[in-house]
């Protein structure tokens, strides 16, 4: 056994509140110490529309590339579309999208027709088909912001919770 030195740099990645998944006792403490140096929050890309386009440009410029259609670009109507969507699945379902409107094109112009937003509506789950608690929890969250009209110290007095816990929940189920 010879020890050898190595340079090491570890990304991680999630969508979930470690924080709070330690404080549940849902993850180990010393190891979200050892991995969290540096905490980085993206915001999803529906929340970020100004970097909708320039990444939707990138990936044109990719996979034209990839699939011999060099010089497609976007009409305005697409542009207007790509950023009016919600995109749920963030950048992964951007590049998909992008994608198929490349392999499907038939000019130098992706027209908003071409544009597949794929999932773009949040489809509630009938209450028997819920799997989970925090399904379950999400539903309630998001079911009440909209009766309460967004109005969030009204949703978390309503709720029984903190405005501090609500935003906590919020974030973590991307609400």
């Amino acid at each position: 056994s010879t020890q050898i030195p190595v340079d090491v740099r570890l990304v991680c990645a999630t969508n979930r509140n470690l924080q709070q998944m330690v404080n549940d006792g849902e993850f180990r403490e010393d190891l979200l110490y050892r991995i969290n140096t540096i905490h980085l929050k993206l915001p999803a890309l529906r929340q970020r529309k100004a970097d909708i386009v320039p990444l939707a440009n990138r990936f044109l410029r990719q996979y034209g590339d990839i699939y011999n259609k060099t010089n497609l670009r976007f009409s305005d109507e697409a542009e207007k579309k790509l950023t009016s969507l919600p995109w749920y699945g963030n950048i992964r379902e951007l590049q998909h999208a992008i994608e198929k409107a490349v392999i499907l094109s038939d000019g130098g112009m992706i027209s908003a027709e071409d544009i597949d937003g794929g999932n773009q509506t949040r489809r509630e789950k009938p209450l028997e088909e819920v799997q989970t608690l925090d399904e379950m929890e999400s539903r309630m969250i998001e079911k009440t912001i909209k009766e309460c009209e967004g109005n969030l110290s009204v949703v978390a007095a309503r709720l029984g919770i903190s405005r501090q816990t609500l935003y906590n929940k919020i974030k973590r189920y991307g609400l």
